[in-house]
């Protein structure tokens, strides 16, 4: 696969089959991964593969705890607030997704049935989960989990596979750090959704918007 082919066809899944994803592959696929650029090539991350019984504890968990509505700690603080432009790019994505799906904004049980099958990661066999340690500087080592995600996705869309890069899978980090054994010293970022896309699912095939270049780019000669 071309890599530009690659990074403009790759999309966030949003439900996947039950299809396993063979041990081997993923391996491939952060062994690829880990030669991602990092800062000063310091490689701060740390990856937890969750497939079989522990993510089905895991899914189970997290869509309890969603439903109770029990208040969320991430490890890395969620943003409250946008700029105006970002804003209305969010809730032009929600609104598209709920007409897409013929759901009502006022149909509560239909949107709280979406959020559960968000909290069970859209059906996902398997979850890769990022860690930084907790003394490292979080702006970089963020940045620096961004890269690495992204090449996961992108690796994974090379080899048939669909990803969701899900901060709704790490809202409740204690409960999933004693999950996945996971050490206290250690900074839950992100988790990635990984499996074989289902094809017939209209949210996993939904036009994609992105701004216009002339939006992002300032020449500067």
């Amino acid at each position: 696969m071309e890599l530009e082919a690659a990074v403009r066809g790759r999309r966030s899944i949003r439900k996947f089959t039950d299809r396993g994803v063979p041990e081997v592959i993923v391996e491939e696929i952060l062994d690829a991964a880990r030669w991602s650029p990092s800062w000063g090539n310091t490689q701060p991350w740390e990856f937890y593969v969750l497939t079989g019984r522990p993510l089905a504890e895991f899914k189970e968990d997290n869509g309890r705890m969603l439903e109770e509505g029990l208040p969320s700690s991430p490890d890395v603080p969620m943003p409250e607030a946008w700029p105006a432009a970002l804003k209305a790019r969010y809730g032009e994505l929600g609104k598209g997704m709920l007409d897409m799906l013929g759901i009502d904004r006022a149909d509560k049980d239909a949107r709280n049935q979406l959020y559960a099958l968000m909290a069970s990661l859209f059906g996902a066999p398997c979850m890769i989960v990022a860690c930084i340690p907790k003394e490292s500087l979080v702006e970089y080592a963020m940045l620096d989990v961004g890269l690495v995600a992204q090449s996961i996705c992108l690796l994974a869309h090379e080899k048939g596979l669909g990803t969701c890069i899900m901060a709704a899978a790490v809202r409740y980090p204690d409960r999933l750090r004693k999950i996945a054994s996971i050490p206290d010293d250690r900074r839950i970022v992100v988790a990635i959704a990984l499996g074989y896309p289902d094809p017939d699912y209209p949210l996993n095939r939904f036009e994609r918007k992105r701004a216009e270049i002339r939006e992002l780019v300032h020449w500067v000669d």
